[in-house]
């Protein structure tokens, strides 16, 4: 039997630092203690549609107990083995196999991190050392879009492109650069008859060239930026961007920590536009966050430059958890569900009847622009359709939404006054049209009499 929710409210108050911390959340802990599939359960025994896959990770749903035998079946053979120099287990052999075949034809090789800003982390660092082996020691600055997420860890956190996760840790990394987002519906840089993604890429090739070619490193971006308000590019956009950095010698990082394993509809999300990265990071869906697991995928001549390096440029990199063979074995068994469930697709077709519903929502005065792929979207509420105008940021619509929505059964996320959404690829039509409909009334009922 659980404890009171206020005492253990009480024991949560004085002992766990929650990430993102905000005092205002204290009064409203929500403790979860179960679900299934795409609903999760709080100790008092209410449901919630979990409209965010908690984290845009729990993509199989909760309840999948062959992950939960995959796990124990590991455990039992070996729990834990380093795969430092000289080392490996079969789980992580296995899966860094399988990734190959289901990712990006060129990227051939693998290195286990335990999360997405990890994976990042270890990418900036790739990155550098890859320059420096080709004798190009001053190739070392990282750009990145402004609005994009890449974790809050020193380097990660100075290569996202969102303020508030860096005011009360500066300085940030100065070889960081941000350049604007591709986001079509508030692109206030183009010039006279050109579109929002050649504008986008413009800038960035000019950012390049501000910096020196000979100085940086690599460009990173989410192919749709996620926790920034799921911006979706224009589809000239990374086409450029890919022969930009070709043109000077950039490498190009795909941020696809929250993209990869379907949940735009696609394996990965770069094939939407028929571009391919150098690297790719990713996380969450590959263990639909049944166990902490991510990664760095490199080019084959990325992987050479590591493996070929001389004892004195050795491309030391390390992590404790890196290819833990009990993560690994339930990635291995998620994929398999994945393919066995064809859920690739089921996010693509899932995602448009679910755009198609949030599109009905542009009926409210208050909702500016819907957008999304696969099974990610974006609801951008303005004070002024016409004019796009934000709401005052002192009235917190977006979070009195989200706020709102909790109260009614649902679980979302939002920055400012963009709410997020990215449900399991389990959730059904039924579920979808409720999740619409309890936004629809949380807007409703927090912007009326504020137009």
């Amino acid at each position: 039997m659980y404890q009171a929710v206020n005492d253990l409210r009480d024991l949560d108050a004085a002992h766990i630092l929650h990430g993102l911390y905000d005092p205002t959340d204290r009064d409203q802990l929500t403790i979860l203690i179960g679900g299934d599939g795409a609903v999760v359960r709080d100790v008092g025994g209410r449901e919630f549609l979990d409209g965010i896959s908690c984290l845009w990770n729990l993509n199989l749903g909760l309840g999948r107990d062959e992950l939960v035998d995959a796990a124990a079946e590991q455990m039992k053979k070996l729990a834990y083995s380093c795969t430092y120099s000289g080392f490996g287990n079969i789980p992580a052999i296995e899966l860094a196999a399988r990734l190959s075949s289901v990712a990006y034809e060129g990227l051939t090789a693998t290195f286990f991190t335990a999360s997405g800003a990890d994976a990042n982390e270890c990418a900036f660092k790739t990155a550098r050392f890859y320059w420096k082996r080709q004798g190009k020691r001053d190739k070392v600055k990282i750009l990145s879009l402004e609005n994009g997420y890449h974790g809050v860890t020193l380097a990660a956190m100075s290569a996202t492109g969102i303020p508030a996760y860096w005011s009360m840790f500066q300085p940030r990394i100065p070889e960081f650069i941000h350049v604007p987002s591709p986001n079509p519906y508030r692109c206030n840089f183009a010039a006279a008859g050109e579109d929002p993604g050649a504008a986008a890429a413009r800038l960035l090739e000019k950012a390049i060239r501000h910096e020196g070619p000979d100085n940086v490193a690599a460009f990173i971006a989410e192919p749709v930026q996620g926790a920034g308000g799921v911006m979706v590019p224009p589809d000239n956009y990374f086409p450029l961007v890919r022969e930009i950095c070709n043109r000077y010698d950039v490498l190009l990082i795909a941020d696809e920590v929250i993209t990869g394993f379907g949940r735009t509809g696609r394996w990965f999300a770069l094939s939407h536009w028929g571009v391919e990265p150098d690297i790719m990071t990713f996380a969450k869906g590959v263990t639909s966050a049944y166990l902490p697991l991510g990664g760095m995928m490199v080019t084959k001549k990325i992987a050479d430059a590591i493996s070929g390096a001389p004892p004195s440029e050795r491309w030391m990199h390390a992590s404790t958890y890196s290819g833990h063979p009990v993560c690994c074995a339930v990635a291995l068994r998620t994929l398999d569900i994945m393919e066995r469930e064809k859920l690739v697709d089921r996010a693509s077709l899932l995602g448009r009847y679910m755009l198609r519903r949030l599109e009905t929502l542009l009926e409210l005065e208050s909702v500016g622009d819907i957008r999304g792929l696969g099974l990610m979207a974006g609801v951008e509420l303005v004070a002024d359709r016409t004019t796009k105008a934000p709401f005052d940021r002192a009235l917190k619509v977006g979070d009195r939404i989200r706020q709102k929505a909790h109260q009614a059964g649902l679980i979302i996320r939002n920055r400012g006054d963009i709410i997020n959404i990215a449900p399991p690829f389990v959730i059904s039509e039924d579920q979808l049209d409720a999740l619409v409909s309890i936004l629809r009334d949380a807007i409703t009922d927090t912007t009326r009499g504020l137009l």
